[in-house]
């Protein structure tokens, strides 16, 4: 077991007007199926400029544009775009584009799901029905149009696991064919800074011309606990529900830093606005809760587990948001996480706003890669 440092940094995550302030590092980026923007933000952190995104899912459109309003926003289905129209709008050439990342539609992986029944066919994806286990190839598409110095792609671990395996061979043969040198990692983000455990694939290509490897992160030899970043939660009373679920609501015209919407119902604790829809204690789920003990997940409720105040939360699922859903929890109340918590759970700024109610609002966060 990994020794925890006992000067690790306070978790700090900056705000939306922060890393708009932080310096050009002269790198530009292209990003496809970029979702809410969770990897263009990680990017940005670091001193990147995204100048082109792509997602077609009009929800994920509606957040994307609200929190990067200066990257070019394509919506069409990726099929329809060819590096030519990328490189056109842009004003670059091929070869110039310095990163191109993705993160394909990874749900036919996933091993919380049905995985290969689905294989080939078109299924429901958020507010769409298309069909998603084809989409690497039209990332890879892209790069071999692009040309870009470096492609970074990141999949769930289900990939690499199973029947999915023959795919992730798939992929990795298709990728080394074009210029590029290729190398895969899986990495987990509670070791990456992140509070939150939540295992996924990178695939990383360096074009041959640069003649330098793939470099991926080393892990830290630390974590975030829950605890840690939730200090209030020690003050909370253990167990059962709150008793003033519903007794206040968000006046007209009244912004809060979870960004939750006039007239919510809820209530405010030391973590911000507490959404009325996390009360689990009139569904089955709710009642489960009270057999289990911090970090211990559920036997007869498959995804449900009862985080703990002592380890990084476990993976944030896309679907967990609809209240009566299995999926993780808040570890001393009988609830799940509010938008507010979950945002500092996937390293999202405070002040990075969302749409919809709180279902949709979980789901682009628990479909985005931590920033």
């Amino acid at each position: 077991m990994r020794s925890l440092a006992i000067d690790k940094p306070p978790y700090h995550l900056p705000s939306m007007e922060e890393i708009r302030a932080i310096p050009w590092n002269g790198l530009n980026v292209v990003s496809t199926f970029s979702g809410c923007g969770g990897t263009c933000l990680g990017y940005e952190m670091a001193g990147y400029k995204v100048l082109w995104a792509s997602e077609f899912i009009p929800a994920a459109q509606e957040v994307y544009r609200l929190n990067h309003p200066d990257t070019f926003l394509d919506t069409r289905d990726i099929r329809q775009v060819t590096g030519q129209d990328i490189l056109i709008k842009l004003g670059l050439k091929q070869g110039e584009v310095d990163v191109l990342e993705g993160s394909p539609p990874c749900a036919s992986f996933s091993t919380s799901g049905r995985r290969e029944q689905f294989w080939g066919q078109v299924v429901s994806y958020s507010d769409t029905k298309q069909r998603v286990d084809d989409l690497f190839g039209e990332f890879i598409r892209i790069v071999d149009e692009v040309q870009p110095k470096v492609f970074v792609a990141e999949n769930v671990a289900g990939l690499v696991k199973g029947v999915a395996k023959g795919y992730f061979k798939e992929i990795l043969a298709q990728m080394r064919r074009l210029n590029y040198r290729v190398e895969t990692r899986l990495l987990n983000s509670a070791w990456l800074g992140v509070p939150q455990a939540r295992e996924r694939i990178f695939f990383q290509g360096v074009r041959n011309d640069i003649d330098k490897a793939p470099a991926f992160p080393k892990p830290l030899n630390y974590y975030y606990s829950l605890g840690e970043i939730f200090p209030y939660i020690k003050q909370v009373k253990k167990g059962g529900k709150p008793n003033n679920w519903g007794r206040s609501s968000i006046p007209s015209g009244t912004i809060t830093q979870s960004g939750a919407r006039a007239g919510a119902t809820g209530y405010f604790d030391g973590g911000g606005w507490i959404e009325a829809e996390t009360d689990m204690t009139r569904y089955a789920v709710g009642t489960e809760w009270d057999n289990l003990k911090q970090g211990e997940g559920s036997d007869k409720y498959h995804n449900l587990v009862r985080s703990s105040t002592y380890r990084p939360s476990p993976t944030v699922s896309a679907s967990g948001g609809s209240t009566s859903t299995a999926s993780v929890t808040h570890p001393t109340e009988k609830r799940k996480f509010s938008i507010a918590e979950l945002k500092q759970v996937c390293s999202f700024p405070h002040d990075f706003q969302l749409t919809g109610k709180f279902e949709k609002q979980w789901e682009r966060l628990g479909r985005a890669v931590p920033p």
